[in-house]
């Protein structure tokens, strides 16, 4: 299927690996420019230099912590106008709630929901304007079903899916789309980083973690990254115009319901 993507343009945030990569990856095979966003410069570079291996469309860069306004205004330099936007940082660390700080909790709010907020508004009219923009927000799963040692997640995600829901509905009419993609355990570094605090407390290797996580997923595994950039890409094209503000769950079926 032709995703009617060529041409198009997309700033991808937190795109040096992982989920935020495979995003990248699937929009450049569609012939979108895309324009990677990263703190580390080494890994943003290396992850570029993959992308144009892999593919034939423009590539570009712009490092910095894209939770900072330094960050954001690098990354919009670099792609002023863009016509897909990817928002997407690291997740706040896991712990109980009672052991957070003031910062940790503004820390988490401002990373997985004011800067994305922060990031639509600076490009949510030149899409309208354009008649053409797809937004699309990584989350978690912890939105449909809260993740007890992830309170700060949890809290700041799912604030995100609201506004989302307000907004969305504002700005469909424009041909512009706003929705959340919702992982469940996909094979990344941030698996392995939760994965890691859990066996600090259980006795356990990271290996034995994310096995038992595998094995309790009714698919019997954890997710690829590229099955999930190829969904985002869907989300992306010119197909998708009438799915609006809503939260895709891809966890393999974990989360138990028929709504």
């Amino acid at each position: 299927m032709d995703l009617g993507l060529k041409s198009r343009t997309a700033l991808v945030c937190g795109a040096s690996a992982g989920l935020g990569r495979a995003c990248a990856l699937a929009l450049a095979k569609e012939g979108v420019s895309v324009t990677i966003n990263g703190r580390n410069r080494e890994r943003l570079e290396d992850a570029a230099e993959e992308l144009r291996k892999l593919t034939d469309v423009r590539v570009s860069t712009a490092v910095g912590d894209i939770t900072t306004d330094h960050g954001r205004a690098t990354a919009l330099l670099a792609c002023p106008d863009p016509d897909i936007l990817i928002t997407n940082a690291g997740g706040p660390p896991p712990g109980d709630f009672r052991d957070f700080s003031e910062s940790d909790w503004w820390a988490a709010l401002n990373a997985n929901l004011l800067t994305p907020i922060a990031l639509i508004r600076a490009t949510v009219d030149g899409m309208i304007a354009r008649k053409f923009g797809r937004i699309v927000n990584i989350t978690s799963s912890s939105v449909k079903s809260p993740i007890p040692s992830l309170a700060l997640s949890n809290t700041a995600r799912t604030g995100l899916a609201g506004f989302v829901a307000g907004l969305s509905r504002q700005v469909a009419k424009h041909n512009v789309t706003i929705n959340n993609m919702l992982p469940g355990s996909f094979n990344t570094d941030r698996l392995r980083k939760t994965a890691a605090g859990t066996a600090r407390v259980s006795c356990q290797n990271v290996e034995e973690i994310i096995a038992e996580r595998a094995a309790a997923n009714p698919t019997g595994r954890i997710g690829e990254p590229d099955e999930f950039g190829a969904v985002c890409a869907f989300l992306c094209s010119a197909h998708a115009g009438y799915i609006v503000g809503q939260n895709i769950l891809l966890d393999g079926g974990a989360f138990k319901s028929t709504m």
